[in-house]
């Protein structure tokens, strides 16, 4: 469609947007509504990757903190995206979208095997995925993932969606009411700066290979069709002004 200007995006959704207004867990009705809105992006044309987070139900950094072992707290964080993954693939099917799970992490049962070439066959046939598990590796964050499965599957853009914050600031919005918010970035500015966008590692990555990202707010109405359509929403990182 002439409207769009991405037609292949990979979606990252945080933990956090799974549990909507709520402290821990799944919130189905703001599952619904993320699906019903991922419905209406396939329906004009858009191929749709998506990662997820499982900072809803466990954070292995915050884990390891307590004295549990790094690396298995990082394990524990992986099979908690594949919780959510699983929340939003049946959120998705509801709605008609035929969707297809993919996991970094062996989990046959519930998900395939992450494997390039297949997810991108997937895309090529309209269906949408869901890639769970992070990178399958401890140490990384599910940022990075989103980052390394964007280029993997040649998106056109990165959507770092946000629960109810709408960009990237200078400081915490939450906790200084001063804090400048930002309409555009290039990547070495967000890493100079230290900016809480994403861990330097995914910033780098899309650096090198040129991938832009738009951070915004989810539960804006109708957000991630604005930024699909190239409407001013949020912040842009690009490797330019």
């Amino acid at each position: 469609m002439t409207s769009l200007k991405y037609s292949r995006i990979l979606l990252k959704l945080s933990g956090e947007a799974f549990s909507g207004n709520t402290n821990y867990g799944i919130d189905a009705p703001t599952v619904s509504r993320i699906a019903k809105q991922l419905k209406r992006v396939m329906d004009m044309g858009v191929a749709v990757a998506i990662v997820v987070g499982g900072g809803n139900i466990w954070r292995g950094a915050n884990a390891a903190q307590n004295g549990i072992d790094r690396v298995t707290a990082d394990y524990a964080g992986m099979l908690a995206t594949v919780i959510n993954a699983l929340a939003l693939q049946d959120a998705l099917e509801r709605e008609d979208i035929v969707i297809r799970t993919l996991s970094a992490i062996d989990i046959q049962q519930v998900a395939e095997p992450y494997i390039r070439r297949r997810a991108i066959r997937h895309l090529e046939k309209g269906r949408a995925i869901i890639l769970a598990a992070g990178t399958g590796n401890p140490y990384m964050t599910t940022d990075t993932a989103a980052a390394l499965r964007a280029v993997e599957v040649e998106a056109e853009v990165l959507l770092m969606a946000k629960n109810n914050i709408d960009g990237v600031y200078s400081t915490d919005p939450q906790k200084n009411p001063d804090a400048k918010k930002f309409a555009q970035l290039t990547f070495l500015e967000a890493i100079n700066m230290r900016l809480q966008v994403m861990d330097t590692t995914a910033l780098s990555l899309c650096l090198e290979n040129k991938l832009p990202i738009i951070v915004f707010n989810l539960q804006a109405e109708h957000s991630i069709e604005q930024a699909i359509s190239g409407k001013s929403i949020g912040t842009l990182i690009t490797s330019e002004n």
